[in-house]
């Protein structure tokens, strides 16, 4: 990463580095208009020398926003200074999801009540039409409440319009020189669809969701490989190994949700995140209630 651009950035006083990506330079700010703390991102020029696709980044990166979902990170200001393209957003005082599965020890319940808050989230951003393309674990961040928080809708797309190559080393991979046989996002959490260039849809984001939520549950990914191709050949052509070889005490009903997101074929998975989500629900509901049951033949 380097150094912040200045100390100044507009109206935003830079305070210390966050992370970098092929997304851009991220930094803690203040607003000195609003006296704020915000996280302050940085754009590539490499992707947003293209005037249309940068207005088509901003509409729907607006879209999102004013959503105004609890789950979904708000944006405060897209805009341009010095030259630079620059996203202004509320800023997340937590880890993102990789963070935690580095760490571990979570128990079901917790990784449940991530993933239902993931998907509310996605479910409103569907329901308005945005597809966000690009979950992973660093695109969901968990607040020191307990609030999940989804970052990053409309950049994905704004990398997969870009007729540049981003570092394979770079958070976001592009493979591909023209449209429609761009394929972009982190290898690992590509659809089948995704990972073949083809038209995605809502269910895109349900198989790159599966992923990490099989992830969460065994502690590694479903799809595995030495190199960009293998991982790519076994997204497309490979079943994961079952989530009970890596998680054996992981209910019936939490497979049969995970084999569902993750069906090569997208007519074969959840049509909808509303649908997926309604069975997150029951499936923490259902193993609460078992929870109180126990606990009271215990006592008693």
């Amino acid at each position: 990463m380097t150094a912040a651009p200045k100390k100044r950035f507009g109206r935003y006083k830079i305070l210390s580095a966050i992370g970098a990506g092929a997304m851009g330079e991220v930094f803690l700010a203040e607003d000195t208009k609003l006296e704020r703390k915000v996280a302050l991102k940085i754009l590539p020029q490499k992707f947003t020398v293209n005037q249309d696709r940068l207005n088509r980044f901003i509409r729907e990166a607006k879209a999102a926003s004013s959503l105004n979902h609890p789950n979904i990170i708000t944006i405060y200001e897209v805009g341009k200074f010095g030259g630079a393209n620059f996203i202004a957003t509320e800023f997340i005082d937590g880890e993102t999801l990789r963070d935690v599965l580095r760490k571990g020890g979570l128990s079901l319940d917790e990784v449940l009540s991530i993933f239902i808050q993931t998907a509310e989230a996605l479910s409103a951003a569907h329901a308005a039409g945005i597809v966000h393309r690009d979950i992973k674990p660093e695109n969901i961040m968990l607040r020191r409440d307990g609030y999940v928080k989804i970052l990053d809708f409309g950049l994905a797309k704004l990398i997969e319009d870009s007729e540049e190559k981003p570092d394979y080393e770079g958070v976001t991979q592009e493979l591909g020189k023209t449209n429609p046989g761009v394929v972009m996002g982190t290898i690992s959490y590509m659809s089948p669809e995704q990972a073949r260039g083809l038209e995605i849809d809502v269910r895109s984001d349900v198989f790159s969701f599966g992923i990490v939520l099989y992830e969460m549950i065994s502690g590694r990914k479903p799809f595995e490989g030495e190199t960009i191709s293998d991982i790519m050949a076994a997204i497309l052509t490979k079943e994961p190994p079952l989530l009970t070889t890596f998680a054996p005490d992981a209910p019936k009903e939490l497979q049969r949700i995970v084999k569902k997101t993750l069906q090569k074929k997208r007519e074969k998975r959840y049509n909808s995140t509303r649908d997926l989500l309604g069975d997150l629900k029951d499936l923490r509901e259902e193993l609460l209630l078992e929870t109180k049951l126990e606990l009271s033949t215990a006592e008693g």
